[in-house]
């Protein structure tokens, strides 16, 4: 598979992650008492990771996420040379989502951007939580995120039921983060919603790119340690490898 079909698959799935999970919090969790809430935003999220991991799966890995890419590339799973390319498609889908949502959140009269599903620390926690909570839950949930991703997608792991552990995966890391940070463990769909927010929630960008890196990283080199897997720079065809 070329790489150019590769990284619009990535594109793609990016764009239907950010429209799926930043809409069902800009426009389904935003009526007190008939909204979805928390819970709802998680289903979100891990439903449009598991619809798109069967969807494109099987032609670019579902990364749909830099964090994931950087994460299997330092765990030998995906080839170095494509690791850029696959980011930037992953950005570029979000902010392609995230262009879309605005344009419909805007068709309400009265409406205010907001936060816009953005994430963000201080001011901008659904909690009040600070930078050190907020850095340290990405750090830890994007490294269990890859743990869970890295072993679904083993060669020795049942075939053809990743994309369910993945998808549920995900929810389950919204529901614990979405009342620290609004819960990013990728730095695309951060990136996104920052960029129609305003200036505040652009400023806090940097936290939602290197703390899911770091966790990322850091699950990629450690998975073949502890589990001793034989690895291949290969994408996993038929695997979804996502968030």
């Amino acid at each position: 598979m070329s790489l150019m079909r590769r990284a619009s698959a990535e594109l793609l799935g990016t764009f239907w992650l950010v429209l799926g999970g930043c809409g069902s919090a800009v426009l389904a969790a935003a009526f007190p008492k008939t909204g979805i809430g928390f819970a709802g935003v998680a289903l979100a999220f891990g439903l449009t990771l598991l619809t798109m991991a069967y969807t494109i799966g099987p032609i670019s890995g579902c990364h749909i996420n830099p964090a994931v890419t950087f994460g299997l590339w330092l765990a030998k799973r995906f080839p170095g040379r494509d690791v850029i390319p696959y980011m930037i498609a992953q950005v570029i889908g979000a902010i392609i989502a995230a262009a879309v949502l605005f344009a419909i959140a805007n068709g309400k009269p009265g409406f205010v951007a907001g936060q816009f599903a953005s994430n963000g620390y201080g001011p901008l926690s659904p909690g009040g939580y600070g930078l050190g909570s907020a850095a340290l839950i990405e750090i830890v949930l994007t490294f269990g995120f890859l743990m869970v991703i890295l072993g679904a997608t083993d060669r020795r792991a049942p075939v053809g039921f990743a994309g369910l552990a993945i998808g549920l995966a995900l929810t389950l890391i919204h529901l614990v983060a979405i009342p620290v940070d609004n819960t990013s463990v990728n730095p695309a769909r951060s990136t996104g919603p920052a960029i129609f927010a305003g200036a505040m929630e652009l400023s806090q960008l940097w936290l939602f790119w290197i703390a899911p890196l770091i966790g990322g990283g850091l699950a990629g080199l450690l998975y073949p340690i502890l589990f001793g897997e034989v690895v291949s720079e290969e994408p996993i065809v038929g695997k979804a490898t996502s968030t």
